[in-house]
């Protein structure tokens, strides 16, 4: 019997196209949102605020940080049972107390109105994506398990650049769980050396000697 004409197969194939269309559906929202963004900033630019494109990457940057270093600010995104009108007043807060641009304060709060302030990080990745490609930039995802100084990101900057990556911009992030060292990510290359990644091919290869 064909494969389309088995009836278990022709269901996982529709299951499968289904997840397909449904993640196609879900990643196109934080584009949307930065896209967005980045046409509001275009105005502003076009007005004459020839400044507008570094003042909202540096804000944005540090509402990432934020997210980073926050864990109040970490519960308040990642949990949907909050509801709006308390998320929003704590979002605005503690917007207000970062001293974030009045335009990334105002998106903020679209965000949080439009329940969908748990695709912040995704939202701020697509809005790096979108401005570094305006630019002719790269964008370097840097993940480490505590902020780097200003020393080690030039470093990294630095070493990115000697391995043939132009114009890079670092755009950091904090995960605890890999507990040292970095985890890079910049166009389609990976490169990781962080230490839960080394354990993780020490025990398999321990399994492989077993």
């Amino acid at each position: 019997m064909p494969p389309s004409d088995n009836p278990r197969i022709a269901e996982i194939v529709d299951a499968m196209k289904l997840a397909r269309d449904a993640r196609a559906a879900v990643d196109e929202v934080p584009a949307r949102y930065a896209g967005g963004l980045l046409a509001l900033a275009d105005e502003y630019r076009q007005k004459g605020d020839e400044g507008v494109y570094d003042r909202l990457a540096a804000s944005l940057d540090g509402l990432e940080q934020l997210y980073g270093e926050s864990a109040e600010f970490r519960t308040l995104v990642d949990d949907p049972r909050i509801p709006r009108e308390a998320q929003m007043k704590a979002a605005l807060s503690i917007a207000d107390s970062a001293g974030l641009d009045p335009m990334v304060r105002n998106f903020l709060g679209v965000i949080v109105n439009n329940r969908r302030l748990s695709m912040l990080p995704r939202i701020l990745g697509a809005f790096r994506a979108l401005l570094a490609a305006r630019r002719g930039e790269e964008t370097a995802e840097v993940v480490s398990a505590v902020p780097l100084s200003d020393q080690q990101a030039r470093a990294v900057e630095a070493s990115l650049i000697r391995a043939g990556h132009a114009r890079v911009r670092i755009a950091q992030r904090v995960d605890p769980s890999i507990l040292g060292g970095l985890i890079v990510k910049i166009g389609s290359r990976l490169y990781d050396s962080s230490i839960r990644s080394r354990l993780q091919r020490l025990s398999q290869a321990m399994k492989g000697a077993a």
